[in-house]
C-alpha cells in the first residue's frame, strides 16, 4: 500500500467570534479527500499566543468532528493515529473558537495520510 502525507498547517492571525461560534481561520486550512482515496488523521499540534484559552475545531463536511483546546500561551499535541478513516469526497476544515474580540496568533499543524 502506497501512502502520501497531507498537512493543514501554518501560522495565522485571528479575531475571535465567540467561544460557541467557531469560524474559519484561513482558506488554506480546508482539505477535500481526493477521489478513490481514504485519508486518516494522524496528529494535531497547535500553539496559542494569547492569554486566554482558545479551541481549534476540526470540522467534517460542515459538522464539528474534534475539539482541540489550547491553553493561554500554551501548545498541545494530540495523537490521532488511525482513529478513523475519512472517505473520498469528505471535506475537512480547521476552525477557531475564541472569545469575541480576542486577537492573537495561532500555529496549527494537522497531519493526515492518504492511503
Amino acid at each position: 500500500m502506497i501512502s502520501k502525507p497531507a498537512f493543514l498547517q501554518g501560522i495565522y492571525g485571528f479575531e475571535g467570534c465567540g467561544v460557541d461560534k467557531p469560524a474559519p481561520l484561513h482558506a488554506d486550512l480546508t482539505y477535500t479527500v481526493p477521489p478513490g482515496i481514504t485519508t486518516q488523521p494522524l496528529y494535531f499540534r497547535g500553539g496559542n499566543s494569547t492569554d486566554e484559552l482558545i479551541t481549534v475545531v476540526l470540522v467534517r463536511d460542515g459538522a464539528p468532528m474534534r475539539y482541540f483546546p489550547i491553553g493561554a500561551r500554551a501548545s498541545t499535541h494530540v495523537a490521532l493515529a488511525v482513529v478513523e478513516d475519512i472517505e473520498d469526497g469528505t471535506t475537512l476544515e480547521l476552525q477557531l473558537a475564541a472569545r469575541e474580540g480576542l486577537t492573537g496568533t495561532i500555529v496549527v499543524d494537522l497531519g493526515l495520510v492518504e492511503v
